[in-house]
């Protein structure tokens, strides 16, 4: 490991819940692409595998906040455990009813339950923030969680999709709900390093984070790029079905995974000048871009080409939205806004998981590699037009590592 992340893990305690944030973010990759591969193998239905996918995506885009919302006034401890139960309780109705063949609205009532998943992901970084905020280390620190979320994003398909092809149908969202547990029972056992809850004051200290303007671009933004995930996954799962290795599946979306972890190291250990907005922007065009080698794909080794050169622009984007993310929300809602930021990539999961099953059933897996497509043109067109909110930080927020580097100089000046 590099200089700059082994000196992240010099304060007590960072090992730990780092460890426990992996575990419990694993479910993240697990359990839409589990649904998908579960549902498919039993029933040969993209279109169900596809909506049930989405409807997991769309219950945690609207639970996610609300639990994140408790977790800066209660603390991670009181408001994770029960969201976690809820969430596992209602992943152990999904097995069974996808085993026994329970009626297809008993599926959707289960993958709303398991939406109450928490942002395990928010969850850490709001430890990382309460550890270096203020820092360069807290760049660093993104940058180090972003590689994990990859690394999640390679091994958790593989893991899902294989133990559901080679074992048994259920058996990659069952794997996601063991993981889930321990990760969340074992992060929220390690009180030292959990970040102080903010209760709200009775005088307008009731206000969602999501009013925010900077932020609420910054979700519109992730909802667009949410799509081109969640198509990505349901399309690649159909092509290698199509081409007689739907196992292979998981390795190529391994490699878009990979393409991002690699960029994620490296940009975590440069240090930029200059306003993260505009490398935000940037980012954003170079995800649309790299979606359209993906309408010409011919076989399973261009795809998983094409697709590790998509990825190297996921990581950076995700480490410079969280650095406009401190720019533009309140330090008592900073868990929340993070997490506002996930829902929007899980609501764009959901749009583009269904609408890319659809497509499929209709056209077949090629054709539906035009959804992340035009959810690409979509994310950039919303970049722009919301581009002057991101240009101006809103008075009193927590404050971004370049922030706080200028207010000090400043002082001293």
């Amino acid at each position: 490991m590099p200089g700059p992340y082994r000196a992240l893990f010099a304060a007590p305690g960072s090992k730990g819940f780092s460890a426990a944030g992996f575990l419990g973010r694993l479910p993240v990759s697990m359990m839409g692409i589990g649904v998908i591969t579960m549902i498919s193998q039993l029933t040969g239905r993209y279109g169900l595998a596809g909506a049930l996918s989405a409807t997991v995506a769309l219950s945690a885009a609207v639970a996610g906040p609300q639990v994140s919302r408790l977790v800066d006034q209660y603390g991670q401890r009181r408001a994770l455990r029960p969201a976690t139960l809820i969430s596992l309780a209602a992943a152990a109705l999904l097995l069974c009813a996808a085993h026994y063949g329970w009626p297809d609205w008993v599926l959707f009532v289960a993958c709303v339950g398991i939406g109450c998943v928490p942002s395990v992901g928010a969850m850490i970084r709001a430890r990382w923030a309460a550890l270096y905020r203020g820092t360069p280390q807290l760049h660093t620190a993104y940058s180090f969680e972003s590689v994990v979320d990859e690394v999640c994003f390679i091994f958790g398909p593989i893991i899902s999709i294989g133990l559901s092809t080679a074992w048994f149908p259920e058996a990659g969202p069952l794997l996601a709900a063991c993981f889930l547990a321990v990760g969340v029972f074992w992060l929220t056992s390690q009180r030292a390093t959990e970040p102080e809850p903010h209760p709200r004051e009775r005088k307008g200290g009731g206000g969602s984070a999501l009013r925010a303007p900077g932020l609420q671009v910054l979700v519109a933004t992730f909802v667009a790029t949410g799509a081109i995930f969640g198509a990505v996954d349901v399309v690649t799962v159909a092509f290698a079905d199509e081409e007689g290795h739907k196992a292979a599946a998981s390795i190529v979306l391994a490699v878009y995974a990979a393409g991002s972890c690699v960029a994620g190291m490296v940009f975590g250990l440069l240090h930029f000048a200059g306003a993260p907005e505009r490398r935000w922007l940037l980012g954003v065009c170079a995800m649309a871009v790299s979606m359209i080698p993906l309408l010409l794909v011919g076989n399973l080794p261009f795809l998983a080409v094409a697709l590790f050169v998509a990825g190297l622009s996921i990581a950076p984007t995700m480490i410079t939205t969280m650095s406009l993310i401190e720019e533009h929300v309140p330090r008592a809602q900073l868990t929340e806004g993070m997490t506002w930021v996930s829902t929007g990539l899980t609501a764009g999961v959901a749009l583009g998981s269904s609408t890319a099953g659809w497509v499929i059933d209709a056209a077949g897996a090629r054709a539906g590699y035009g959804v992340p497509a035009v959810a690409g043109a979509v994310a950039v067109a919303v970049g722009f037009l919301g581009f002057r909110r991101l240009k101006r930080p809103a008075p009193g927020r927590g404050g971004s590592v370049e922030q706080h580097s200028e207010r000090k100089e400043r002082h001293v000046a």
